[in-house]
């Protein structure tokens, strides 16, 4: 299970420094606790670790902070991940190690895409609030830094690609030598000789010590199951029985409603959206893959009385559940919950 929160620890300190910014100052305008910094292992949900940013942004008062962020960034600075990244013997292998490890620092997947004679790495975010521009811009040249970090050499991408190109656009044009293309995606590619240009601060020894630790960094994070997480397995278990109501997932999680609440929002979630969710996707099962009747269904999912699930699914789909099944049969495709 990846866990959709982005890492924040004590390297940040340091680049807040090498940036002339006060971490308090950036806390503060970003509504966190000003101690956060000090903290081991602090993981943020999406929402506060974007308004983070954009204080920092803020602080800085640069209108190309990422640029600025990517010129000021070094090895020193890396969260392990990435440092390691620099024990590769290649771009090409440092990418891979990014994308297997990237759940460690973001909620966030890389694409390693090999085309004729390029490389290209491609950025996904998962649904939800979509990052600040400026956060993207900074994954796309934090590549290109690291390419040129790892060969000591200028290399060039051949071409950049984002939805929301950068304005003024001139001085990301200077550093990457190209300028960066509006488009459907967020990638950066590089020809294929400059992709596999040997890194000289390749470290096989070195990356022998890191990858044990970050294997088993990933393995503890992908076990340590969210609070929403498990209201949704709660869930599951509790709506056929009618044991839906937050007090009631509570007390099968041995926690009070409030502790309940405040973890919950600690996660950017509410237990209202994820009943909601999670009666989704079930109705969604239960139409499309049984035929069992309306009323068992609504049973199901924990509702008082058939009219009940009439209303809430008109209200997710704009059809009725009857209305939902028939299409399925007649058109053979899948019923979308929204």
């Amino acid at each position: 299970m990846q866990t959709q929160t982005y890492a924040l620890d004590a390297t940040w300190r340091t680049l807040l420094s090498d940036l002339g910014i006060s971490p308090q100052n950036a806390l503060r305008r970003a509504n966190l606790p000003e101690d956060l910094l000090q903290q081991a292992c602090v993981r943020l949900p999406p929402e506060s670790y974007f308004r983070f940013w954009e204080a920092i942004e803020a602080e800085t008062g640069d209108a190309c902070f990422p640029l600025r962020l990517a010129r000021t960034i070094r090895s020193e600075s890396f969260l392990p991940p990435l440092f390691a990244a620099l024990c590769s013997p290649d771009l090409f292998v440092a990418v891979q190690r990014i994308a297997r490890f990237k759940a460690l620092v973001a909620p966030m997947d890389l694409a390693v895409i090999e085309g004729r004679g390029t490389v290209a790495i491609e950025f996904t975010w998962p649904d939800g609030p979509p990052p600040p521009a400026s956060l993207v811009l900074m994954e796309l040249l934090f590549v290109v830094a690291l390419a040129r970090m790892g060969t000591r050499e200028a290399i060039r991408p051949v071409e950049v690609l984002t939805t929301r190109p950068p304005a003024p656009s001139d001085p990301y044009e200077q550093y990457l030598g190209l300028p960066i293309r509006r488009g459907g995606t967020h990638r950066v590619t590089f020809g294929a000789s400059d992709a596999h240009r040997p890194f000289l601060t390749s470290n096989a020894a070195m990356w022998a010590v890191f990858e044990p630790e970050l294997r088993q960094r990933l393995a503890d994070l992908g076990a340590a199951v969210t609070t929403a997480a498990r209201v949704h397995a709660a869930l599951l278990e509790g709506l056929p029985s009618g044991r839906c109501s937050m007090e009631a997932i509570a007390a099968k999680l041995l926690m009070s409603k409030r502790t309940l609440q405040r973890r919950l929002e600690g996660e950017g979630r509410n237990f209202q959206h994820i009943l909601q969710e999670t009666r989704q996707s079930l109705a969604r099962h239960y139409l499309l893959n049984t035929t069992l009747p309306i009323a068992e269904i609504s049973f199901l999912l924990g509702f008082d009385e058939p009219n009940s699930f009439y209303r809430a699914f008109k209200n997710w789909t704009g059809r009725t559940p009857d209305g939902a099944r028939q299409g399925q049969v007649a058109h053979g495709q899948s019923v979308l919950v929204h």
